[in-house]
């Protein structure tokens, strides 16, 4: 057989098949995105807040974190923590998956070398040698008329573009986890300062109403109640011990480290948080919202799926061929070519309905995803509107309990006076100080939970998962706590 048959063969088979392949239609429902009927506006934002155009979630999370020592631990996280790096390794996995889908729709080509040595003695009285050698290189190529291989194209890319968001959606919670962990852990060090700072109060209530008692100015009854109160706050030092150290261990397990304790800024309850924060339009909060793109991508990648279904129920064509070298003799192995193209059409007869009720499989598989899609939406969208009136309410609350505060303490530093001078007994001075010591702690929780709902807002708004922060931000910092107004 002549070299050029082969190639001319060769050619005209591959310029059918490419004329084909570009001819094919994708049979299959494409995929459209879900009407999902978005309200006007965030349930608990104002109209000011949905228009604005400089949206609080568009800010970097160390432009939000501004306390250095938070960053740090932020910084390290994303770099070490174990879920994120096996996030990052399955979004690699889903790419190299995606070469493989990409490579089905092109030729595959090989070869093939081996040699025979070969003796027959057929009868026992003609010996004689039999050997084969050969050299083939073969090609095999499936035509995509239907779309088959490319609905499988495009399911991979959607997977791999879900892996993508699911990575940048775990990056997005642990920001907002970090943050959290880091202003509980601040708020319990101002907790147990301020227990300290009571039980040497306690102390010197203890002393005075001891030497009140044995100068008879009272009765025992006063003295044994204040060792009570003395003893009562000596029991919250050690559960508030345990509650910083577990804190703080876990906010190692999420940067990746092993159990110890944790750099932290000081407590200031000074700072105040801005009044209000622009949340944008619901389409800019799916937008944003890595969780909603990727169930999205999981959508398409069913719709994908659903097409694979549906085309895998026509028949294939398939072309097969193989060019090389074949002898009985290695010197003249050079001078014996041959080829072969062949096509196959492989279609399925009798698959008693297996394909049909795949493919309804595939539908349903679809419409579950569907569903998951606008459920995560729903969920969104209660998140935002949760968190904005968490905002405002932790806002208006620690105003209220600063003012209690701060009238707790006028009314102990009154009793006291009042005692000392005889006005009122040790009772009165004990209930004045048990309500400054509750609104002294009511304070120091209303301005956490004031900084972790602006964390849970910012979240869930969708900010925190852009890149790792540069160097530059890191060393501008200031250790303030959290963004100013």
């Amino acid at each position: 057989m002549k070299r050029g048959f082969f190639h001319n063969a060769l050619k005209i088979a591959s310029y059918a098949a490419v004329a084909l392949t570009m001819a094919s239609c994708v049979l299959g429902k494409k995929y459209q995105s879900p009407d999902l009927h978005l309200p006007d506006r965030i349930a608990g934002a104002t109209e000011a807040e949905s228009n604005d155009s400089l949206l609080f979630a568009d800010m970097k999370w160390w432009e939000v974190y501004a306390d250095t020592t938070l960053q740090h631990l932020i910084s390290a996280t994303l770099e070490n923590n174990k879920d994120l790096v096996i996030a990052a390794e399955r979004v690699q996995e889903l790419a190299q998956l995606r070469r493989i889908d990409n490579a089905a729709m092109l030729p595959a080509i090989g070869a093939d070398i081996y040699a025979e040595p070969e003796w027959e003695n057929y009868g026992g009285d003609n010996p004689k040698a039999s050997p084969e050698y050969n050299a083939t290189l073969t090609f095999s190529w499936e035509l995509d008329l239907w779309g088959r291989l490319r609905w499988e194209r495009r399911k991979s890319i959607a997977e791999y573009l879900a892996s993508v968001e699911a990575q940048r959606a775990l990056q997005m919670t642990l920001v907002a986890e970090v943050a959290q962990a880091y202003f509980e852990l601040v708020a319990l060090d101002n907790e147990l300062a301020i227990v300290r700072q009571t039980l040497a109060t306690r102390e010197e209530g203890v002393r005075q109403a001891r030497l009140r008692f044995e100068s008879g100015l009272t009765s025992e009854t006063s003295y044994q109640q204040s060792k009570v109160e003395l003893a009562s706050t000596a029991t919250l030092v050690p559960e508030l011990i345990q509650q910083v150290a577990a804190k703080e261990h876990e906010i190692a397990l999420l940067a990746g480290r092993y159990p110890s304790p944790v750099e932290r800024a000081g407590f200031d309850s000074s700072e105040r948080l801005p009044d209000h924060l622009p949340v944008g339009l619901p389409s800019e909060l799916l937008r944003r919202r890595p969780d909603v793109r990727e169930a999205e991508q999981a959508l398409m990648a069913a719709n994908a799926a659903m097409g694979v279904a549906y085309t895998d129920r026509f028949p294939r064509i398939r072309l097969t061929g193989d060019y090389g070298l074949q002898s009985d003799v290695v010197q003249t192995i050079l001078r014996s070519p041959y080829a072969i193209i062949n096509g196959d059409l492989l279609a399925p007869l009798f698959a008693f309905n297996a394909k049909r009720a795949k493919y309804r499989a595939a539908q349903h598989a679809y419409k579950q995803e569907v569903a998951r899609y606008e459920k995560t939406v729903l969920t969104v969208f209660q998140e935002a509107s949760d968190a904005i009136v968490r905002y405002n309410s932790a806002r208006e609350a620690r105003e209220l309990k600063k003012n209690l505060e701060q009238a707790s303490l006028k009314y102990v530093e009154l009793a006291r006076l009042q005692y000392i001078n005889g006005v009122i007994n040790y009772l009165d001075l004990l209930d004045a100080q048990r309500k400054y010591f509750d609104a002294q702690i009511g304070f120091s929780n209303a301005v956490r939970d004031e900084y972790i709902a602006l964390v849970l807002l910012y979240k869930a708004l969708g900010g925190g998962w852009g890149q790792m922060m540069p160097e530059e931000a890191a060393a501008g910092g200031t250790a303030s706590g959290t963004v100013a107004e």
